[in-house]
């Protein structure tokens, strides 16, 4: 049947005229266009009335169905039945603002569970942004407006890397009621509080602060309602960010080392060295150890260098600490540069006002804590690597081009290191990339390359490499991707000028 013809026949039955309206439910009727005449299923064979107007039905109030009933018994059968059924699982009776719960609506431990107790969903916050030592969960609280009353969450959280067994290490349990709230725990740890959308609606967030870097963590929650029952667990597992690393200092160390290797070595340099490289971190020396082998492989590699000068035994112990570095963080270490930074990001601690007696059994609602909160700002330090690289570009340098050709001089004097400007996508033109021409900086701009593009030699040696006024020692030949689908190919010769030309790519 039709839905207009429905209508046409409650109509005619006077079932949805004024003097009798249905509670709750309005049907407005209104033109929403008409079929058009060249569609030949509104017509009719032999006739030329258009079909019915289409109406739409609204209904523009929301209220419980029980109001539909005019009968008050039956009403309030009606609603009890619905009650129960949507806040006591429909095994018990709605009291208040909780469920009584009927005799057969009992676990085996024996405690009433008419009243479900739903689980919470953790997650990370999204206001603060994860570091390598800092954390911040949080979840919506699920206390219900009806039915069971949520006393207190447990938050479990342990490292779960280290162990071969992860089940028997249960990690460190913490109440948010009794030890953050109260301010019992750590320093380390600490509790917030705040609103959602709806002002009814509270958040709770945990702040772990030392934590360990690069460190896969198991974060557990579940709630506690009055009558001593658990939710179901709700669970994080995430992998801290990797330790934070001086890109300066690493480079100092790096270019000191070189200086305590370069020539000959006394004892005294030798313990200098190893002293130095056995006091910082593991990531630090990875740095180091990439730093050293970009401006002074041709020297000799780090491995080599430390092994040498050093000694097996030293230079293992050394080493060997490079394999605490996981292969994700060291895939970040090898970037061209690493930045540093430390973010402030604001933070709401909250601590309980009110003070529990001790050896007392508390029952207490959570929801109904009256709670001080303060907002306070966290720093975070972080480190960014960088994929391109920083120009290194020396002070008092000129190159002239000719016809397509550039020849970079050799550079005399003083270097200058200038770290500031990131190089954007190289641009074709005549002069070739703007770049330095000493030995240091073909060192960088090689360690750029062959850590952002690959290589793609070997090519022909250039005309001039090899002849006796410049003889070969090294060859590189890089393709750079760039727009217009051609390459820079650089060449080095032994202490020569430094030739970038450019070539298509077929």
């Amino acid at each position: 049947m039709p839905f207009i013809t429905y209508l046409s026949g409650l109509l005619t039955a006077q079932m949805l005229s004024d003097d009798q309206l249905i509670s709750g439910v309005e049907i407005r009727c209104e033109e929403k266009g008409r079929c058009p005449s060249t569609c030949h299923l509104c017509r009719r064979p032999g006739k030329e009335q258009l079909s019915p107007t289409p109406v739409l039905l609204e209904i523009n109030r929301v209220v419980p169905l029980y109001t539909l009933i005019q009968d008050n018994g039956t009403k309030e059968a009606f609603k009890s039945a619905l009650m129960s059924s949507y806040w006591c699982s429909g095994k018990g009776d709605v009291i208040d603002d909780w469920c009584r719960c009927d005799l057969s609506a009992f676990d085996a431990s024996g405690l009433p569970n008419c009243s479900p107790l739903p689980q919470p969903v953790l997650r990370l916050s999204p206001t603060v942004e994860p570091s390598s030592t800092v954390v911040s969960l949080e979840w919506v609280d699920v206390q219900p407006a009806i039915g069971t009353k949520v006393s207190d969450y447990i938050l479990q959280h342990k490292k779960v890397d280290e162990y071969t067994d992860t089940d028997l290490y249960t990690g460190e349990f913490l109440s948010f009621a009794d030890d953050l709230l109260s301010g019992l725990g750590t320093s380390c740890v600490a509790a917030g509080r705040s609103h959602g959308e709806v002002p009814e609606v509270s958040i709770y967030s945990v702040i772990f602060k030392c934590l360990e870097p690069d460190g896969l963590y198991k974060f557990t929650l579940y709630a506690v309602d009055t009558r001593g029952r658990h939710s179901e667990l709700s669970t994080v597992t995430l992998r801290t960010a990797c330790p934070l690393v001086d890109d300066n200092k690493a480079e100092e160390i790096a270019d000191k080392i070189y200086n305590l290797y370069n020539g000959y070595t006394s004892g005294k340099e030798q313990q200098t060295a190893y002293n130095t490289l056995m006091e910082v971190s593991a990531s630090m020396l990875f740095r180091v150890q990439h730093h050293y082998n970009s401006h002074y492989e041709k020297f000799g590699d780090f491995v080599w260098r430390s092994e040498d000068e050093l000694g097996p035994r030293k230079a293992h112990l050394i080493l060997r600490r490079l394999e605490r570095v996981s292969s994700h963080c060291s895939s970040l270490l090898r970037s061209a540069y690493i930045q540093s930074r430390v973010d402030t990001v604001p933070y709401l601690f909250c601590r309980s006002e009110e003070v529990r007696p001790a050896g007392m059994v508390w029952y207490s609602i959570l929801k109904d804590t009256k709670i001080t909160c303060e907002e306070k700002m966290v720093s975070m330090a972080r480190n960014t690597p960088k994929a391109g690289a920083f120009r290194w570009r020396p002070r008092g340098l000129s190159c002239s081009s000719s016809s397509g050709r550039t020849q970079l001089p050799s550079c005399h004097g003083p270097q200058e290191e200038t770290y500031g400007e990131t190089v954007g996508p190289l641009q074709h033109q005549d002069g070739g990339p703007e770049d330095g021409c000493s030995e240091e900086a073909w060192v960088f701009r090689t360690f750029y390359f062959s850590d952002v593009f690959e290589f793609a030699g070997p090519l022909p040696l250039p005309a001039a490499c090899g002849s006796a006024q410049s003889p070969c020692r090294t060859f590189h030949a890089l393709k750079i991707p760039i727009v217009s689908l051609s390459a820079w190919v650089v060449f080095l010769t032994n202490g020569g000028p430094l030739f970038i030309q450019s070539t298509n790519i077929s």
